[in-house]
Parts: C-alpha cells; structure tokens; sequence
C-alpha cells in the first residue's frame, strides 16, 4: 500500500461500509442493558500498556519496529501483568509527525506490516488475554490524505468543508492569531483556494471541521472498520483541539511569571479559543452511542495540560461521552509530590475523578524515571525512585497507563542535534529537546548488538545506559526495575482497595504525598516520599494504623511519628472504626 497520487479520486476501501448519515444508536439504554454494559466494562482498575511501534521491536532488520515484532514479544508484555496494550498509530503515513499524520486510516503503513499482520498481533493478543487498543487520530489528518487533497482542490469539492478554512484579513495575514504548538502560525495559505487552512501541529496536518455531519460519519466508519477487526477501544488523540471558536477571535496574551518568555512562542497566549471549547463534542457523542452497542469498548481520551485539564476530564467524560481520560497535566512537573498533590486535590474539587486515567510517561513526554526520580541517560536508574514511581502510580484510583520502558526504569536518552527525527526538537533545540529522547528503541537484549532492538541501523540510537538496563538482565536481576513492578503488580491485585476502591486525599507536608484507600471492608494509609531525603512525618492525628509488609516499602514507626527513608513509602491498614478521624484535603 502506497500513498494514493495527487488528484486520485478518493474511494472508500473494500469492505468499508458506509451507514446513512441518519442512522444513530440510541444513547438511552434501559436499565438491562445498562446492567450488561456494565458487566463488560473491563477498564476500571486496568493497567494499560502503551506500545510505540516504531520503537518496539524489529523483526526485519530494517530498523524500524513492526507489528509482527509486537506480536513476537507480546508473552513478554502479557508477563507484566497488564490488561490491554494500546498500540500508537501504525496507519498509512509520509512519517512527518511519525504516524500522527495518518493518509489513510484503514491501511497499515508498509514499515510496519499489512493488515494481516495486525490480525495476527490481535488473536495472540486476545489468546495471552490481552485487549486490544488503537490509536483513533480525529483532529487531523496528513496533507497526503485524500479527502484533504480533494478538499484543497477548489471550494466547489465534495469535501471542500471537511476541513477548517477562512479568508486571509485585508491585509493578507492569517485569519488570526493561533498558534502552532510546534511553532509559527497555526494557519497556512493554499493558493488554489485562495483561503487559510487551520492546523494545530504541523503545517502538514490540517485540522478537520468536526462540526461537519459527513466528518464525522467517515471517522464513525473509521472506528467501526477497526471494530470490525476485533479492536476493544480507541484512544482519541489531542481532544483538547478537536473543537475551536467559530468565530476565529484571537487569543488574548498570557503574563509571563519574571517577564522571561518561554522558548516555545505557544505558551505567550492565553488558548480560549483555538481550543478547550465548552460546548459539546458531538463526535465524542456518537462514538459513545456505538461504544455501547458494542460492550466491552473503551473510549480513552487524552487531556492537554492546560489549566483545568481535571475540570475537563469530568466534563469529558460520562454516560454519554468518553469512559476515561487522562492529562499531560503530571507529565509536565519536575517535582512528583507537587504534581500528584496538585491532581489530586484538583479532581476532589470538581467530582469523584471517575473518569480519570493516570499515567506518568508517554511518548510526548520526557520519562518519569528522569523527571521524578533522578535517573539520567548517563547513569544507572535510581531503583529506589524508580520502584517508588511504581508504586505511586499502581496506587491511584482508577484505570493506568504504563510506557514502554517504564517498568525498566529507563530514563531519557540525551541525543545529539544529529540523532534527532522529532520536528518539534530540531525545530527547539538545544532549549527543548523534543520526544525523541522518550522514544528510543526498547533494550531487549543489552549484549547484543542495538540492545537486542534490531540487526540493522535503528532509527533512533540506543543508549549505553539503556543497554545496561535491557530486558534480559533484568529478568535475572531479583532486585531489577521489572522485578519489582511484577511483584508491585501481585502486590496491588491483592489488594482490593488499590484495585477499585476509593480515595481520599491527606493533607501533608511537602514533599510527602499519601491518601486513603477504601473499599468493602479494606482501608489503606499510603504515604509516599518522592523526594531523596527522609522525612519524618507525624501520625498521632490518623487513625489507627498497622503497618503492612507485602509492598518492599520500609518506614520506621514509633509512637506518634514514621520517618520514611529517601524514596520510601509508609502503607498501612486503617481501624475501620477510625477512618474519619484522618486529616483530609479540602476540595479544591
């Protein structure tokens, strides 16, 4: 499969049904139907492992992962104890945004296989009892797409709308003021239609118009071709930008904290219009409507880290909008208490947080490993911080995600200037090195060639440190990273309280992060010491507690105080009696 050539008719691919436009799923369910919904919902609680094809495993030597190298390592995957694995976008691409520019959305891009090659990732899947997520783009698409280059074709096209244009000012400028998160404009000229096309990321990613009733319907057909093939649920890229003001008014200006501006332009405005808009997502809406219909698919969207991003999740989500959500939000402070105080606190102040997914790293972000707890491309990780990081996250209330790599502990790699594919690095760098550095290939082996990624030439280099940390010896390790997140998995499963119980914040001293877990007749005190100092912490106010030994964790407890060691947590059970004697946080 290739990409089809400018100005080839667009047709829809063999075996892609189209539905009228007026057909529509009931999003009214009775209370049967309710019920068997609900038995099908595998997600709360579920650990989710995100996979990045690209960066995986190669199973050709060409130095790209492919999905029948996902599939030769899935018994690994399954070994970590996850429910689901999310696979980032392996569709038919030119690779701009490496595969975040999707031309075709039905068809697997060559470097990564053919469509038989996902149906067999699939089946070992589901047989390991893994499901099965994909990446479902909607804001955008490439430039290369087909209804795109029939859109810039003149504004008499039959999708002359399904994207986002506007006239130039008087004056020529764009329509106004956006900006490119990867820079410069958010707006570009196409001289055939004598208007500006809208794109949020790069200029080779026009945004579509999803306010358009047939926009919608293509990606409905989209979701159900994927369906189709046995897929358990999507996740719904950047849905922050899926919607804009119509009225196109420029941002106002963001105050700088210190008058110094940020290397990245994006973060001189204030964004209440390009993005983050109030009204209701109608895309969102009918994919619920055939998540129901079909029980047991998750929706699972992503949240930028713009204020009120958990303001936002809760009006995401619901009975009919997206099951869960997660944030960038954690993802973009260096300090873990301050960041997951903050959430917390957040999500008590605007509803119950239950559609709230949690995850600490992903492929836009820089590792937590290196961000929260001090391991470094030039060192060995930090494995106290690193199982610490672990646990936190195997804590929290709800649904997770978990990168590639982070149950190896593997911190960011520091690429030179030459070994960076990213746009939005080279186009930042040395003051932002962009998402290479979470990005490179997975160490299988360390003391083979590339880490045991490929017998080729990787397309990200594979660092020193990260070899050092490869898969196969941590397997023999008993006191490795991966060790230690399989017996933090068993540990939580135990534990019904971590699985599905509720939360409720304490209200301590920085740096210290803990809450309550609670369900059925389990309470838990967890506090957590992300920090690489010991602090001593006072409990004569909580209630009675008995420390636990099933976690690895040790903290001293005489009396009325604990003191916790660097990276070290205090995980007890509670008096039931007294469980609301404890100091809380107050909501908001």
């Amino acid at each position: 499969m290739s990409l089809p050539a400018e100005g080839e008719p667009f047709t829809l691919r063999q075996g892609l049904r189209r539905y009228p436009f007026s057909e529509e799923i009931p999003s009214r369910t009775s209370e049967n139907e309710a019920h068997m919904q609900k038995k099908n919902e595998w997600w709360p609680g579920a650990i989710i492992y995100q996979i990045y094809p690209r960066s995986f495993y190669d199973s050709n030597g060409d130095g790209v992962g492919d999905l029948p190298g996902v599939t030769a390592k899935l018994d690994y995957v399954a070994s970590l104890g996850v429910d689901a694995i999310w696979l980032s976008p392996f569709f038919l691409s030119p690779m701009r945004d490496f595969g975040y520019d999707v031309a075709d959305h039905c068809a697997v891009d060559p470097v990564f296989g053919t469509l038989q090659d996902f149906d067999r990732l699939s089946a070992r899947a589901h047989a390991l009892g893994l499901k099965v997520m994909t990446d479902l783009v909607c804001g955008h698409t490439s430039d290369q797409h087909p209804w795109f280059r029939d859109s810039r074709a003149g504004r008499q096209q039959e999708r002359a709308d399904w994207y986002v244009w506007a006239d130039a000012k008087p004056d020529g400028t764009p329509p106004c003021n956006w900006l490119s998160v990867f820079g410069g404009s958010a707006w570009s000229w196409e001289p055939r239609r004598r208007q500006y096309y809208l794109h949020h990321f790069l200029a080779s990613q026009p945004s579509l118009n999803l306010r358009h009733p047939e926009v919608i319907e293509a990606l409905l057909e989209i979701a159900r071709f994927w369906l189709d093939r046995g897929v358990d649920g999507f996740r719904l890229d950047a849905i922050d930008f899926l919607l804009h003001d119509e009225a196109l008014r420029d941002n106002p200006p963001r105050a700088l904290p210190g008058g110094l501006p940020p290397a990245k332009p994006f973060g001189l405005q204030q964004h209440l219009y390009d993005m983050m808009q109030e009204e209701p997502h109608a895309l969102i809406e009918r994919l619920r409507s055939l998540a129901d219909a079909r029980p047991g698919t998750l929706l699972l969207g992503e949240v930028s880290s713009q204020d009120g991003a958990y303001r936002r999740i809760e009006r995401y989500t619901g009975r009919s909008g997206l099951h869960l959500a997660y944030t960038l939000r954690p993802m973009r402070s260096g300090d873990a208490g301050e960041a997951l105080g903050a959430a917390l606190g957040e999500i008590a102040g605007v509803g119950k947080g239950e559609g709230v997914c949690w995850a600490f790293s992903n492929h836009d972000v820089e590792r937590a490993a290196s961000r929260w707890a001090a391991a470094g491309e030039a060192a060995a990780p930090n494995s106290a911080g690193v199982r610490l990081l672990m646990a936190l996250l195997l804590s929290l209330r709800g649904a997770l995600c978990v990168y590639q790599g982070e149950e190896l502990g593997l911190g960011e790699a520091m690429l030179a200037a030459e070994h960076l594919r990213d746009p939005f690095g080279i186009a930042y760098f040395p003051e932002f090195r962009g998402r290479d550095g979470s990005r490179t290939p997975i160490p299988w082996d360390g003391d083979a060639v590339h880490g045991g990624f490929t017998e080729g030439e990787p397309w990200l280099p594979v660092p020193s440190a990260h070899r050092a940390a490869g898969v196969a010896r941590q397997e023999a390790d008993p006191r490795s990273p991966l060790r230690a997140w399989r017996r933090l998995v068993a540990w939580r499963n135990t534990h019904p309280a971590l699985v599905r119980g509720d939360l409720t914040l304490l209200d301590l001293p920085a740096p210290l992060v803990g809450f309550t877990r609670s369900a059925d007749d389990e309470r838990l005190l967890l506090i957590f010491n992300p920090s690489g100092r010991a602090v001593r912490v006072d409990v004569a106010s909580l209630p009675e507690i008995t420390p636990l030994g099933d976690h690895g964790f040790a903290a001293l407890v005489d009396g009325a105080a604990a003191v916790l060691p660097p990276y070290g947590a205090l995980i007890a059970s509670v008096d039931l009696g007294a469980l609301e004697t404890a100091p809380k946080r107050a909501a908001g």
